[in-house]
């Protein structure tokens, strides 16, 4: 954690330095070399981006260089070059708001959660840990999404029940860059036309980017979260009411890249989003601590935070803590941006999580005891409650 904090800080000094004044190939950083290329990436620091930064109120422009530059130093931000218009009628959403009646599903939800292994956390979070890192303009990011695209696919294939595989599409979300996001959708049985989403983001990053990022927390534990949980509920033959989606972001670590477009596309066509829930860090249990789900109570639906506070105490068998961010910190702040109804829970309380691995080549689920799978099944039980509850399902006798 030592040699962390002093990269970052090495970090922070050698990008507070203009480009111009460096060779193509190396960043000098004391008796540090760092590459500013690296086979496979496709990142140009000198490339401009639009950048809506944290408390103001007009986006500034700024390069790749000085965004990695902005995100070691804490600064908090949006890249909207690409989607500059999300949230131009979040007024109308608003005015319309869903309620959330009380959670009435509970034997169709433990059947689900009787049935998630820890087994398969620990496998897939292997293998998505094993390139080198998953930083969304490199040849291994986009691979490790493929592995992840396929995996789903070989999930739904083995597991989901005939008749319910043709309720169920598969697809990849392009985007201007490499790595794709990644969305599957339950259709709906019912005749109600808006969706539950929940969501992970699929991609890493070092503080350097161009340095190794396996990113076992951040956010593979998410990731293989909700993928367990879309697993259970598909081998229980789970058909909803309403339509669920479950969503992996690319380029959150870019500034909310993925999921601002995901969100602007649903924005465009008028989706009707009843619900989005965003896991992103559901491994860590920092030692001395108590294991607790925590509850983000800023920059969230407040109506829609109680709800999932009730989903915790139902079906979990740990408690809920509210934390803050004190930012838009993960891919539930593009939903918020539109309009949409969106919460985000994370592995502790804020301050508790894993902040010293997480954006290094530490983050590795083996770097600690404090990295708990059976922490992270907590969370894929939380998504299989929020998937039930909100969905709908009428169980066939």
């Amino acid at each position: 954690m030592k040699a962390a904090a002093a990269l970052l800080a090495l970090v922070s000094a050698a990008i507070a330095t203009p480009l111009s004044l460096y060779d193509n190939t190396q960043l000098p950083l004391g008796d540090l070399q760092l590459p500013t290329s690296y086979p496979g990436f496709d990142l140009d620091l000198s490339a401009p981006r639009l950048v809506q930064i944290d408390g103001q109120d007009e986006p500034v422009v700024m390069t790749e260089l000085e965004k990695i530059q902005a995100k070691v130093r804490g600064i908090r931000f949006f890249d909207v070059t690409e989607t500059p218009d999300l949230g131009s009628r979040a007024h109308l959403r608003v005015a319309k708001k869903p309620s959330y009646p009380a959670p009435n599903h509970t034997e169709a939800v433990r059947s689900v959660i009787d049935t998630l292994e820890i087994q398969n956390l620990r496998d897939g979070l292997d293998k998505f840990t094993s390139y080198r890192t998953r930083y969304y303009r490199s040849e291994t990011g986009k691979q490790s999404q493929q592995w992840l695209l396929g995996k789903i696919t070989e999930i739904t294939k083995k597991f989901a029940p005939k008749a319910l595989q043709d309720a169920i599409s598969i697809q990849e979300f392009p985007h201007s860059w490499a790595q794709s996001s990644i969305i599957v959708r339950i259709n709906g049985s019912s005749t109600d036309d808006s969706v539950v989403v929940i969501g992970a983001h699929l991609d890493s990053t070092n503080n350097w980017p161009f340095l190794p990022a396996p990113g076992a927390d951040d956010d593979g534990s998410g990731s293989m979260s909700i993928l367990e949980a879309y697993r259970g509920l598909v081998a229980a033959g789970f058909q909803p009411e309403r339509a669920v989606e479950f969503h992996w972001y690319s380029a959150e670590e870019g500034g909310l890249l993925g999921s601002q477009a995901v969100a602007r596309a649903y924005e465009g066509r008028g989706v009707n989003v009843a619900a989005m829930s965003q896991y992103d860090m559901t491994a860590w249990v920092k030692r001395g601590t108590k294991e607790q789900v925590g509850i983000i109570t800023d920059f969230v639906d407040p109506d829609l935070t109680e709800y999932n506070k009730k989903l915790v105490e139902l079906y979990l068998d740990i408690p809920w803590v509210e934390t803050k961010c004190g930012y838009a910190c993960s891919d539930h702040a593009s939903w918020g941006k539109a309009g949409y109804p969106s919460v985000f829970t994370i592995e502790a309380t804020f301050q508790d999580s894993n902040h010293g691995n997480i954006h290094t080549a530490n983050d590795r689920y083996d770097v600690s005891d404090e990295f708990s799978f059976s922490h992270m099944l907590e969370f894929s039980k939380l998504a299989v409650s929020f998937a039930i509850e909100l969905g709908g399902w009428k169980k066939a006798d």
